[in-house]
């Protein structure tokens, strides 16, 4: 399983552990990742995902799963999250030709 979170993109980064002595030894920066289980309200779906604590934090802070995936550029989102983000528009462009 990748190191990647799946709404926003975050992985693994590298740099320098730095002692004392300003000796610098390579090291990762891991993603907080979490694995979380998300409501669609639209879709009225339930999906688990693995996402960052940022993104957790920026999905409550949009307003929900729906606001956030409709914001989002589609090359940031993991295939899984890709394909929730265009049943989400596909919903959309059907309830505003209904009505």
């Amino acid at each position: 399983m990748s190191r990647r979170c799946d709404l926003t993109g975050k992985t693994a980064q590298t740099g320098h552990k730095v002692s004392h002595s300003n000796r610098k030894t390579k090291r990762r920066f891991l993603p907080n990742l979490c694995n979380v289980t998300l409501t669609s309200e639209a879709l009225g779906k339930v999906v688990r995902l693995r996402i960052s604590a940022n993104a957790l934090k920026s999905i409550d802070h949009r307003g929900g799963l729906d606001a956030f995936l409709l914001k989002a550029r589609e090359d940031e989102l993991s295939p899984k999250a890709a394909e929730l983000r265009r049943a989400l528009v596909k919903k959309r462009v059907a309830v505003a030709a209904a009505g």
